[in-house]
């Protein structure tokens, strides 16, 4: 399977811009999965909800969606995009998966970074997997990262490959995303953006370092900081499924959930 990300720096507000802009990356790339970054058409930094509920989409009326739609037919590709998704009253800070035929899955990210909570709703969608070509895939959010119970969940469902689209700010995420491809056997696709939003309240500079990461924390490849980039590789989805540490170790078999139960008790 042929997995890739591309790194871009979204403008702030220019949603038609920054969606010609991945179009244009996009023609005629060999892939079967491209993760683009967090809120990847309209830019991260909303001087609050109003501005943001202003620039959401209905995913299932945006002509956004539409048009990655028909990329996606056009070259037999799915994408992962972040998503500024409006839904009646709720503003949700999402990751869409699209494919030939439309939008097949939505992901609303459930653990909102600082100023995000002033501007989105708390995701209310399952950790669930969706399958892409024989591939088991799991979505999460940026800041998930830091929750290693996120991509737990999806290891546990049985995930290959976790598409993680980001808009990081802080410098912890790439190198813990090794860990956390480690201790579950998984692949995973960290796309982030470069570049800053500066806008009249204040300014947020982004980290760049998209990334692949493989079973057993190994670095694929790793983007420069601040430089668009669009890579692709291939992979074989099943070495996922290989949970062995050593010859008598298994990373889910030798767990005792019977001991881990505090993570889900009530306070």
């Amino acid at each position: 399977m042929k997995i890739g990300f591309y790194q871009f720096r979204p403008l702030f507000g220019k949603t038609k811009s920054n969606l010609s802009k991945i179009i244009k990356a996009l023609h005629n790339v060999d892939a079967d999965l491209i993760v683009l970054p967090e809120l990847a058409l309209t830019g991260y930094n909303f001087s609050g909800r109003e501005e943001a509920v202003a620039l959401g989409e209905d995913p299932e009326q945006s002509m956004a969606v539409a048009a990655l739609t028909q990329l996606c037919r056009q070259q037999d590709l799915h994408i992962v995009i972040g998503f500024a998704e409006k839904k009646q009253d709720k503003l949700f800070n999402s990751a869409l998966l699209i494919g030939a035929n439309g939008l097949v899955h939505t992901y609303r990210k459930i653990h909102l970074f600082n100023e995000e909570k002033n501007c989105f709703d708390p995701g209310d969608t399952p950790l669930a997997l969706q399958e892409v070509k024989g591939t088991k895939i799991g979505m999460m959010i940026c800041f998930d990262w830091v929750f290693p119970e996120v991509c737990r969940s999806l290891a546990l469902q049985g995930a290959h490959i976790i598409c993680h689209p980001s808009n990081l700010v802080l410098n912890y995420c790439q190198q813990t995303m090794l860990s956390r491809c480690l201790e579950n056997s998984v692949f995973a696709v960290t796309t982030n953006r470069f570049g800053s939003d500066r806008r009249p309240h204040g300014e947020v500079r982004f980290t760049g370092k998209s990334q692949i990461v493989a079973p057993k924390g190994k670095l694929l490849h790793r983007a420069l900081s601040q430089r668009q980039a669009l890579f692709i590789t291939e992979i074989d989805p099943v070495q996922a499924e290989d949970k062995s540490m050593t010859a008598l170790n298994d990373l889910f078999a030798d767990r005792r959930p019977e001991f881990y139960s505090v993570l889900t008790a009530c306070e």
